[in-house]
């Protein structure tokens, strides 16, 4: 399960880089990814989640177990 958000599901898209010439090559979009630990109080303990950014935000959001319970509904955290 590399390059992709345990949270929000993102992952690495594919693109063209464009010159100015209009010549096209291909490039990957890779999700700005951290690998961060958080607390969960009702276990009484630390879990390490590859989160996006906007993941880390929607964990501030929402709270870590809210958005863990999300993640595991759409199967983006098993």
């Amino acid at each position: 399960m590399a390059n992709v958000c345990q949270i929000t599901g993102k992952k690495l898209m594919v693109g063209n880089n464009v010159s100015h010439a209009n010549n096209r090559s291909k490039r990957r979009f890779y999700p700005n990814l951290q690998k961060k630990r958080f607390y969960i109080p009702e276990e009484d303990k630390f879990i390490t989640l590859k989160v996006s950014t906007s993941g880390i935000r929607t964990i501030n959001k929402k709270g870590i177990t809210a958005a863990l319970k999300e993640a595991k509904e759409k199967g983006y955290y098993k």
